[in-house]
């Protein structure tokens, strides 16, 4: 059996989590439950000196009560390499901030088990992972490249223009092909941003649902189905899309069975993808989410499969030290 252990969670402010949709606050109390210590800081809490990587984190304990699911100790300056685990749970966008949190606990993932493997995640954002299989996807471009862009639509037609390091649904957009604002979103966001787009065919069976699949060290456990709201091309639950429950068709375990082996050889232990009819849309290793939404469906209590995968890579490290 796993000794109990110190568990440092990095991420948003615990006061602004809704602790019915939070899976961050699920895998907490799965943590507590099994006696392990947790910690809270935020990225802003960190300071990396020399090698040793530290935080201002305040000890904190969980419970499922509305108004009233957290209790903090005392600030101190903890060494994050003194950990055992440190979970990386902090909101995209994925932007040098992300990435710079991500080089910093590179400097302690040989000795604290940072969980998505920090190098991963900054390998690995959500919209360039999934190019990796691009007999998986539906047709799609990543480029700068405005002329590139329009014989794309040309080709197409019906098209999603997505940002690449954005989360919930922001900044997606379905240029249909007598839709006459293309040209003045691409100039809007290249005013804005350096950053390239990514284009893909729109995909008619989006209004059947956008499918999170939940992956834990590479195998699916789980799954949930998202409608877009009526007049609305997106699937987000953030942008009013319903849940509705879902099982794993052949198609969706041929996906998992391409990828799994991948994100378990990267060390990204929870993973959700995203799956389109028979494509696969996204890959996403940046905080995922979804564990208490497939829960309220089928009773599964993904978060205690997250800490047995985490539990036994601890063991697997001290056995090989």
């Amino acid at each position: 059996m796993t000794r109990n252990l110190t568990v440092a969670v990095q991420m948003d402010p615990m006061e602004s989590i809704n602790i019915d949709g939070d899976s961050s606050f699920a895998m907490m109390l799965e943590a507590q439950s099994r006696g392990h210590a947790l910690w809270h800081y935020e990225v802003r809490d960190m300071t990396l000196r020399g090698e040793r990587l530290s935080a201002r984190a305040r000890p904190v304990q969980v419970q499922r009560e509305r108004g009233n699911h957290h209790r903090f100790g005392a600030v101190e300056t903890v060494d994050l390499g003194s950990m055992d685990v440190v979970l990386m749970r902090q909101d995209p966008p994925f932007d040098m901030a992300y990435i710079t949190a991500t080089h910093m606990l590179e400097h302690i993932h040989q000795r604290t088990l940072v969980v998505n493997d920090p190098a991963a995640v900054r390998n690995a954002p959500e919209k360039l992972l999934v190019t990796h299989f691009p007999d998986l996807m539906p047709p799609s471009i990543v480029t700068w490249d405005v002329a590139a862009i329009r014989a794309f639509r040309a080709e197409f037609g019906d098209i999603i223009v997505k940002p690449l390091f954005g989360n919930g649904g922001a900044g997606i957009f379905r240029i249909r092909p007598d839709d006459e604002n293309l040209g003045a979103l691409l100039e809007l966001h290249f005013a804005r941003s350096r950053e390239p787009l990514m284009i893909q065919r729109y995909e008619p069976a989006v209004r059947q649902g956008d499918k999170r699949i939940v992956l834990i060290d590479g195998e699916p456990m789980g799954a949930i189905n998202r409608v877009p709201a009526a007049g609305e091309a997106r699937s987000n639950m953030h942008v009013g899309g319903r849940p509705e429950a879902s099982g794993l068709t052949a198609r969706d375990r041929e996906i998992c069975a391409r990828i799994g082996p991948l994100l378990r050889a990267q060390g990204l232990i929870f993973v959700g993808i995203d799956v389109i009819g028979d494509w696969l849309t996204e890959i996403n290793v940046t905080s995922p989410t979804g564990l208490q939404e497939i829960a309220r469906f089928d009773g599964s209590r993904l978060e205690v499969a997250i800490w047995d995968a985490i539990e036994a890579r601890l063991a697997q490290r001290r056995a090989g030290d």
